[in-house]
């Protein structure tokens, strides 16, 4: 996959052969509405008034999404989890088992972490 726009509704593939070939909206699979670049698919060929327009098209398979190229070694995220851990233990159930909540600032930095870890799961 060269590249497609979604809300165009068309794009462009490379060929094995290294030419462009079109590709309209309508000649993907049922289901799909975008394509992302580098994505492999299969396509038939048919030449139009307007040169070459793939049809037919088939996924081969999706590239990895950018919050995976990103996400932290599991051996990393595991050590992240074991810091939060600790830092839930010794800051927040104290504070909850005596019927209190942590204050403003406290409550601020332990939602900051658990959503930073949250992120590291987010595909």
């Amino acid at each position: 996959m060269k590249w497609y726009d979604a809300t165009k509704g068309f794009g462009f593939v490379t060929s094995d052969e290294g030419g462009d070939v079109f590709l309209p909206k309508g000649s993907l699979p049922a289901g799909v509405t975008e394509l992302k670049t580098g994505q492999r698919i299969e396509f038939g060929v048919v030449d139009s008034r307007k040169g070459a327009q793939a049809l037919g098209v088939k996924l081969l398979d999706a590239p990895p999404s950018l919050a995976e190229l990103r996400r932290r070694p599991a051996d990393e995220l595991a050590s992240m989890i074991e810091d939060m851990i600790k830092v839930l233990e010794s800051t927040v159930q104290p504070s909850l088992q005596r019927g209190r909540y942590p204050d403003k600032k406290t409550s601020l930095k332990i939602a900051q972490l658990v959503h930073a870890v949250a992120s590291e799961f987010e595909i």
